[in-house]
C-alpha cells in the first residue's frame, strides 16, 4: 500500500511536470516567408445560392476573387489614405470605417498597448487591404434568382454628412445602384467594443430582387500564435449554445467547415486576448461557415454568416440587424452582451478550458477580491486561503494520517530490514501494521489529487483573462500573466546577458522551489528508496518548470505550500510527531 500511495503520488505530480514542459517546449516555431510578410486583398460580395448558403467560399468574399490582382504591398498607413474614411472615436476605440466598400477595417483598442510601456503602440485589431496583414469585417446583401441587381462592392464609395462615429450617434451610409435600389447602412457604437450595424434597401425602381443579408470576419494570414494545446486561437463560433472551435491547419486541410440552419449564434476570430466576431439577429436564421484559401501565395481565413433571402418588391423595402465586437474580451462585459443583446454564449470566446465550472467562478472571485484590494496579487493569496479553507477538513484528515505514517517510520524501517529479502513477508507485516495503527496510507494523496483541477483552472484564468493581463503585483512583479522577470543566472540583473529559457529561475520560483522542499521534509518518506530520491529531486524540477509559467500562479503555489506548512507543522506538533 505504501508503494501504491508513492506511486500515486508520482503520476500525479509527473502529470504536472508534463504540463510544464509542455509549456515551456510546446510551442511550434515556424520559419516566416519574407514574401508573406506584406500582402493585400481584394473581395467581392458573397454570391448565395438558393439555399442561402455562398457558392464559392472563398475568403475575404466567396465569389471571384480569384479573378482579381493583388493589391501592391504598401504600409498600413497608406493603405488608409487610400479611400476616404469615417472616423470612430470612442473611449475604448480608435479606427475608422472606409467609405469606399463601407467596410470596417481601421480598429486600434485605445485601452491597451503592445508592452508594459506606456509609449508602446495601441493594439491594432484591424488593418485595411493593401496593409500587411488585412484584417477586417464585412456586411452587406448578395442577391439570388434569376434578377441580379448590381450590388456595392469593395470598390463602391458610400457617401454620409457625418465625419465621426461616437457613441450615441449613430451615422448612416448611402449609396445608390443607378438602377432604382438605394443601399443604406446605419452604424452604431457604443462605449466598449460593441456595433451594431443595420442595412436596408429601398426599391424605387420597376423590378422585383431577392436579397440576402450576410456578415464576415476576413483575415489574411496566420497571426503570431501560442501555439499551446490549452489554449484555442482561430475561428471559433457558438451554434445552439455549443462553441466549435476550429483550429487554422485544421481549417487549411478542410478548406470549408459550415453549419446549417442555425438561429441567432456568433461566428469570427479569436486571439488570446482579442475577439472580432459577427452576429445575426438572435431571432435570424442563418447559414455560418468556416473558410480558407491559398490565394498569392497567402492563406485567406474567413467566418460568415449569410441569412435567409428576402423578396423586394417594387416600391418596398426590407432590412437587416447585424452586431460586430472588436475588441478586448472582458469576462464581465461578453456576459453583459449576452444578457443585454441576446448574443449566445459570447462568453465561449474566452478559452475556459475543461474545467470551466470552476474557472469561470474562481474568475468571479477574484474579480471581486480584486475590487476589495486593489491588486490582483493579493486577490490570489486571499483567494488561496479560502481555498484552504474549503479543503481544510480533507487536508487536516490526510496531514493526521501523514503524521501518523511519519510517527510509524521507525517501525517501518524495522520490517525494511528485517524482510529485506521477502517481498511478500514485507507487504503482509507493512498492512498489519497500518491495520493495528488505524492508519491510511492512501489518505496522503487526496489533498494532491483534489489541488490538481484547482491548479489547472487558477492557471487558464491567469492565462487566458484580459483582466490578468499587465496587472502588477509589488517589487519586481509589473504582469501576473507573465514570469517572475528576474533571474538567479544574471544575479537578478547585474549581469549583462541573456540565457536561455531553460536558465530561466526568478526569485519567486526559488521561493516556491524552497517551500515546497520544506512540504516534503514534513512528509513521511517512501519506503523505497529510489523513490524517496526521486520525490526529493521534484522540488528542483518542479522550481525549473514553473519559472516559466505566469508569475502570478507561482505565487498561489509557493503562498498555498507555506499554508500546507504551517497546518502540518501544528497537526504534527499535537500529535507529539518529531518534526524534521
Amino acid at each position: 500500500m505504501s508503494d501504491n500511495r508513492n506511486m500515486i503520488l508520482f503520476v500525479a505530480l509527473t502529470a504536472m511536470v508534463l504540463i510544464g514542459w509542455e509549456y515551456m517546449f510546446g510551442k511550434s516555431f515556424q520559419p516566416v516567408d519574407p514574401a508573406q510578410q506584406a500582402l493585400s486583398t481584394q473581395t467581392a460580395a458573397p454570391t448565395p445560392s438558393t439555399s442561402a448558403v455562398p457558392s464559392a467560399p472563398v475568403p475575404g468574399a466567396p465569389a471571384a476573387i480569384a479573378a482579381l490582382a493583388p493589391s501592391p504591398e504598401v504600409l498600413r498607413s497608406k493603405a488608409l489614405s487610400e479611400a476616404p474614411r469615417l472616423r470612430i472615436s470612442t473611449p475604448k476605440l480608435h479606427g475608422s470605417v472606409s467609405l469606399a466598400g463601407g467596410r470596417l477595417d481601421d480598429i486600434t483598442l485605445a485601452k491597451f498597448r503592445e508592452s508594459l510601456d506606456a509609449a508602446s503602440p495601441e493594439i491594432v485589431m484591424f488593418s485595411p487591404a493593401g496593409s500587411a496583414a488585412p484584417y477586417y469585417a464585412e456586411f452587406g446583401w448578395v442577391a439570388a434568382g434569376e434578377a441580379r441587381p448590381t450590388l456595392p462592392g469593395p470598390d463602391s464609395v458610400w457617401t454620409t454628412a457625418t465625419p465621426t462615429l461616437e457613441p450615441g450617434k449613430p451615422v448612416t451610409l448611402s449609396w445608390s445602384n443607378g438602377e432604382g435600389l438605394t443601399f443604406l447602412r446605419t452604424i452604431e457604437v457604443d462605449e466598449e467594443y460593441m456595433f451594431t450595424i443595420t442595412d436596408q434597401v429601398k426599391n424605387d425602381g420597376a423590378s422585383a430582387y431577392s436579397l440576402a443579408p450576410y456578415g464576415l470576419v476576413s483575415r489574411t494570414d496566420k497571426p503570431k500564435l501560442e501555439n499551446l494545446y490549452i489554449l484555442h486561437e482561430g475561428p471559433i463560433g457558438v451554434f445552439g449554445g455549443a462553441s466549435k472551435e476550429v483550429k487554422y491547419e485544421d481549417l487549411d486541410e478542410k478548406g470549408e467547415v459550415v453549419e446549417k440552419n442555425v438561429t441567432g449564434g456568433w461566428v469570427g476570430i479569436t486571439d488570446k486576448y482579442w475577439l472580432a466576431a459577427v452576429a445575426p439577429d438572435p431571432k435570424a436564421e442563418v447559414d455560418a461557415r468556416f473558410l480558407h484559401r491559398r490565394l498569392d501565395q497567402h492563406d485567406k481565413y474567413q467566418t460568415d454568416f449569410l441569412g435567409r433571402v428576402q423578396a423586394l418588391a417594387p416600391g418596398a423595402s426590407i432590412q437587416f440587424k447585424s452586431y460586430l465586437f472588436a475588441g478586448a474580451k472582458h469576462v464581465l462585459l461578453l456576459d453583459v452582451y449576452s444578457e443585454k443583446l441576446g448574443i449566445q454564449r459570447l462568453d465561449l470566446a474566452i478559452d475556459f478550458g475543461w474545467f470551466y465550472f470552476l474557472t469561470k467562478p474562481f474568475f468571479y472571485i477574484l474579480q471581486w477580491l480584486h475590487g476589495l484590494l486593489g491588486n490582483f496579487g493579493l486577490a490570489i493569496l486571499a483567494m488561496t486561503v479560502f481555498l484552504r479553507g474549503l479543503m481544510f477538513p480533507l487536508a487536516n484528515k490526510s496531514y493526521k494520517a501523514m503524521s501518523k505514517m511519519k510517527a510509524l517510520q521507525p517501525q517501518m524501517k524495522e520490517l525494511q530490514t528485517k524482510f529485506a529479502d521477502d517481498k511478500n513477508r514485507l507487504n503482509q507485516e507493512m498492512m498489519a501494521l497500518y491495520k493495528n495503527e488505524k492508519v491510511n496510507p492512501m489518505a496522503g494523496c487526496l489533498p494532491i489529487l483534489v489541488q490538481i483541477p484547482i491548479f489547472f483552472a487558477l492557471y487558464k484564468v491567469l492565462y487566458v483573462t484580459i483582466e490578468m493581463r499587465h496587472a502588477p503585483f509589488y517589487g519586481w512583479i509589473h504582469d501576473l500573466s507573465a514570469p517572475d522577470p528576474t533571474n538567479l543566472f544574471t544575479l537578478f540583473g547585474l549581469l549583462p546577458w541573456n540565457p536561455p529559457v531553460f536558465m530561466m529561475l526568478g526569485i519567486w520560483p526559488i521561493i516556491m522551489g524552497v517551500t515546497m522542499y520544506l512540504q516534503q521534509k514534513l512528509n513521511p518518506q517512501p519506503a523505497d528508496p529510489i523513490q524517496a530520491r526521486m520525490f526529493m529531486i521534484l522540488p528542483f524540477v518542479f522550481t525549473f518548470m514553473l519559472a516559466t509559467f505566469p508569475a502570478g500562479l507561482v505565487i498561489y503555489w509557493a503562498w498555498s505550500n507555506v499554508l500546507s506548512i504551517i497546518q502540518q507543522w501544528v497537526i504534527m506538533k499535537r500529535m507529539g510527531v518529531k518534526v524534521g
